[in-house]
């Protein structure tokens, strides 16, 4: 079996760097999502898997904005 720390290779590169950079901004400037990696980070969650987490949450608030066609609101939880 594998250990140690594991690298993602999958995926478009630009569109993954894109994504990780917008989690690091979100991070530092939306209370929304600085709320979840903060919570995630005191239940022992290491850094990055909690960056990548706020990736994703992303990818699915966006698909919601262009779904419903309506702008994003940053309300907290």
């Amino acid at each position: 079996a594998r250990r140690g720390q594991r690298a993602i290779a999958g995926g478009r590169r630009r569109v993954r760097r894109a994504l990780y950079m917008a989690a690091v901004a979100a991070i530092r400037t939306k209370q929304r999502f600085a709320a979840t990696y903060t919570a995630m980070r005191a239940n022992g969650k290491p850094p990055k898997v909690a960056l990548v987490a706020i990736a994703r949450k992303l990818v699915t608030v966006a698909n919601a904005v262009l779904r419903d066609r309506t702008p994003f609101k940053n309300a907290t939880a």
